[in-house]
């Protein structure tokens, strides 16, 4: 899939994730992830995880990732992430 634009869903507030989809000339999928420090500690490397495997997935190769996570559930994530490859395409 060829990302032409930037692309945000969601929102930065509890419960919530702020997602920026960015194209990339960089072969692969970059992941930046913010919040609060506690969350980020305990679920981090698995937020950008998911991060990176949906947007694989959805067929994204080159692309540069931002999120600033609320505490945001799985499902969320997931959702907010393709809401904002769609706005990207």
């Amino acid at each position: 899939m060829h990302l032409s634009k930037i692309g945000e869903a969601g929102a930065a507030e509890s419960g919530d994730i702020l997602v920026t989809v960015t194209p990339a000339q960089e072969t692969g999928i970059q992941v930046e992830l913010t919040g609060k420090p506690v969350i980020l500690k305990q679920f981090g490397r698995q937020i950008k995880e998911l991060i990176a495997e949906t947007a694989a997935k959805s067929g994204v190769q080159h692309a540069l990732i931002s999120a600033k996570d609320g505490g945001a559930l799985d499902c969320t994530i997931k959702a907010r992430v393709r809401a904002a490859i769609q706005r990207a395409v």
